[in-house]
């Protein structure tokens, strides 16, 4: 029996969560600080040089003139797309407001491609573009945002720098200035990419058949020439067990609730064991009803995300083989239902294209820092990586708001539609204009990012990976 003054309290007050410890975040952001230095000296004393192939000086005037003169048309897009926000698999109006300043500047749109019905592609070829013979370069725009936060991944930036890009890129190759350079140049809309894959439905249904290499760009706290994406999958796990009454036939039950805890702990206990920079999180969403029933049924949500490959479908494994051993430990029947949506791999940078955009954005008074100066454990993914395990590309971030504003975030919104955003997609629409270009009449800078990309293991194709 409680006397008054047992010391029990059925209502012990609020406690608050602690707030997390920023030392790691400081002492990381001061390592990139220190990199960041460095880099900055080390860029600030090299000579840009732009004879890679006898116009290339010429060109890239030429692409830096045409932007300048579309600027209003990239600064409407940044804008409109911002006002209004559509999320992945509904960006019709996003698709219109692109395609008609597309055809406003003279270039036939095609809808709907590759089975994507918010996709759309334009495209330009030179008079005596011969597919077996001269390159084809894509430039890649997404365009969907995110619930609740709108424009918070900077997607609207994303568009009009491919918009821009494309329509200087397909400017200057039909001028005078271009004169021997034969080549296409294709604009895809790519929607669908927050919390899907939408390249990869593309991807298989022929968006990259006949192409060469890929461009794009994202917004970001840093100008970054290649950054780490990692490859993502998840899963939904269902566990079966028995329901009983939880007091007077608790041994007539199998908890499915106690498979899912041991397999959440199995889970965590695995993380000690993952490389550094990859990741495995959960959570459980279901797990019965009341607590006098031994729950018969109970979910768990997860995702699966890593550097490589490779190690992404080792991870996977251990998820299964975890999941079995937790079912079999609390005697219950489970299921795991993988990738509701197609997985996305990691971002392959390459290298060479890399340098080229580095070099575009130095006369713009940016510095693409190279690979490694963000740690790769400050990483997210994107289904740009589906894209670049089949061909090269390069997907560089571009300096949009202060470094300690993060993605996905509503300040980052914020950031999306300001000055520096505008900018951010006039450099970067200039930046991959040249890019492409170089692509067309540089054959060794060509030849280099196909021989890189080779050496790095060729083409990996999802469903290769699933079998």
């Amino acid at each position: 029996m409680c006397t008054e003054n047992s010391g029990h309290f059925d209502n012990p007050g609020l406690r608050h969560p602690q707030a997390p410890s920023t030392a790691f975040l400081d002492a990381t952001s001061n390592l990139i600080e220190a990199r960041v230095t460095a880099a900055q000296k080390a860029q600030g004393e090299q000579e840009l040089r732009l004879d890679a192939y006898p116009q290339q000086q010429e060109l890239w005037a030429a692409v830096d003139s045409h932007v300048a003169r579309i600027q209003r048309d990239l600064d409407f897009i940044v804008e409109d797309l911002h006002a209004h926000p559509e999320l992945a698999f509904e960006e019709v109006r996003s698709q219109q407001v692109l395609a008609k300043v597309l055809k406003d500047h003279g270039h036939h749109v095609e809808l709907g491609v590759y089975g994507v019905s918010t996709a759309f592609e334009s495209s330009v070829q030179t008079p005596g573009f011969d597919a077996d013979k001269h390159p084809s370069i894509v430039i890649m725009a997404e365009y969907d945002a995110l619930p609740e936060i709108g424009h918070a991944c900077g997607h609207n930036i994303i568009a009009a720098s491919g918009v821009g890009a494309y329509l200087a890129a397909a400017k200057v190759l039909s001028s005078q200035a271009a004169e021997g350079i034969d080549g296409r140049i294709v604009l895809q809309g790519t929607p669908a990419e927050e919390g899907h894959t939408g390249k990869e439905y593309m991807i298989r249904g022929g968006s990259l058949e006949g192409i060469d290499a890929a461009v794009m760009i994202h917004g970001f706290g840093y100008d970054i020439a290649s950054h780490a994406w990692v490859g993502r999958r998840s899963a939904t796990v269902r566990f079966h067990g028995v329901a009983a009454h939880a007091s007077s036939q608790p041994y007539m039950g199998k908890n499915a609730l106690d498979a899912a805890s041991l397999a959440y702990q199995g889970l965590g206990l695995f993380r000690q064991q993952m490389p550094p920079s990859d990741r495995l999180h959960a959570i459980i969403t279901a797990g019965g009803h009341r607590p006098s029933i031994i729950p018969a049924e109970s979910t768990i949500e997860l995702y699966v995300r890593s550097l490589g490959v490779d190690t992404l479908m080792d991870i996977s494994q251990r998820v299964n083989e975890i999941v079995e051993g937790a079912a079999l430990m609390a005697g219950c029947g489970f299921e795991i239902d993988w990738d509701p949506h197609p997985m996305s791999l990691p971002v392959r940078n390459n290298q060479a294209m890399a340098a080229r955009w580095s070099h575009t954005q130095s006369p713009r008074g940016r510095v693409a820092l190279p690979e490694g100066t963000v740690p790769d454990t400050l990483a997210a993914s994107t289904d740009f990586g589906n894209v670049s395990q089949q061909i090269p590309g390069i997907h560089p971030m571009v300096k949009v708001s202060p470094e300690d504003v993060a993605l996905h975030t509503e300040a980052f919104a914020k950031w999306a539609n300001t000055p520096a955003a505008k900018q951010a997609a006039v450099d970067s629409a200039a930046g991959l204009a040249q890019v492409t270009l170089d692509l067309l009449a540089d054959a060794t800078l060509l030849d280099a990012a196909k021989t890189e990309f080779e050496r790095a293991g060729g083409q990996v194709a999802v469903a290769d990976l699933l079998k």
